[in-house]
């Protein structure tokens, strides 16, 4: 028998991570946190496609990054994280007085609508602005993602007065993220902060291939049993599904332990043998069952791909949103440790 593929197996493609860099707009700050959106560790293949900053948004997450690049921590920090950075040496964003004064080198945040962090007190980002130890300003955009949405427009005017009154010109200026990116050339100023497109999925959740980004992640496992059901036989807890008709069933040893939720059960698709089966039954901690159909030539050990491509099929981590009703990042950041990263190009 052929060698059964490993349990639960996410194969980064480097090479793509670096590609989609380099298509990308520059100067270009790759954003890294939550483990490269659950891709791991891949700053270098995003700095040899020409990012030139990284990002993060903890302090925890600076572990292991190149520091003769620029690296930023984008979110809140403890005074205990705050020493971090700082031993670090990176870049910090600050919207007050007391971590302006503390950190070395500080990102002065505007919050012009996205009503998270940042200061929505103009004349404080102003003030805050002027001190020497500034070297940028930023924004966050809430709605680049949604084309058409009127405060995307409101922001980005917001901004760019600001950034017109700072009277500096030597502040690096920066705003758009990977939907604002690729959706309007005015929002990228001096830097851009891609995240999602760096990884090769659609900050507007469509298919990425329209922007010229390859997905770098796949998802794959193998089959552990495959068993025949008459009807009215069930798979897995609740009895959420029930055999319609005399059919075979796959086993894959996979599940929301593994972070392939349970809100899938009957509700998405796997590719074995180049071909789409249903998720059927119950996604259990450690199993989901599939449903073959009444013959089959699917056989213990095949290969399962639950994101990617097999044969002419392919699933995307956008498909598998659309059917948790959420996006394509939180697919590939909720993939827990126990599925193992493998490195490839």
């Amino acid at each position: 028998m052929t060698p059964a593929p490993e349990r639960a197996l996410a194969r980064i493609d480097l090479g793509a991570i670096e590609r989609n860099c380099a298509r990308l707009p520059k100067p270009l700050c790759a954003v890294v946190k939550a483990d490269g959106y659950g891709h791991g560790r891949v700053a270098e293949a995003a700095l040899a496609g020409g990012a030139s900053w990284l990002a993060v948004a903890t302090a925890g997450e600076l572990a292991g990054l190149p520091r003769e690049l620029p690296r930023l921590v984008m979110g809140a920090v403890t005074r205990a994280e705050l020493r971090e950075v700082v031993e670090a040496g990176a870049d910090l964003v600050a919207w007050t007085d007391e971590v302006a004064e503390a950190a070395p080198r500080v990102h002065v945040k505007l919050d012009t609508g996205m009503g998270r962090l940042g200061t929505k007190d103009r004349e404080l980002a102003l003030r805050l602005a002027s001190r020497p130890n500034v070297v940028a300003v930023m924004t966050h955009f809430a709605t680049a993602d949604e084309p058409g949405d009127g405060l995307f427009d409101e922001q980005l005017a917001a901004f760019t007065r600001f950034v017109d009154d700072l009277g500096r010109d030597d502040l690096v200026a920066h705003a758009a993220n990977s939907a604002a990116t690729l959706r309007e050339p005015a929002a990228r100023f001096d830097l851009v902060r891609c995240g999602v497109a760096v990884y090769g999925m659609d900050p507007f959740h469509e298919d990425p291939a329209g922007h010229g980004l390859e997905p770098a992640l796949s998802l794959r496992s193998w089959v552990a049993a495959v068993r025949r059901f008459e009807r009215g036989d069930s798979a897995g807890y609740g009895r959420r599904w029930l055999a319609e008709e005399p059919t075979w069933v796959a086993t894959i040893p996979l599940g929301y332990g593994d972070g392939w939720r349970r809100a899938l059960t009957n509700n998405c698709d796997v590719l074995i043998r180049g071909r789409r089966h249903p998720l059927v039954g119950t996604v259990s901690m450690d199993n989901i069952t599939v449903a073959l159909g009444p013959d089959t030539d699917v056989r213990v050990g095949d290969e399962v791909v639950l994101i990617g491509e097999q044969g002419a099929e392919r699933i995307l981590a956008e498909e598998v949103a659309r059917r948790l009703g959420t996006i394509n990042y939180e697919v590939t950041c909720a993939l827990s440790p126990r599925v193992r990263r493998e490195y490839v190009r």
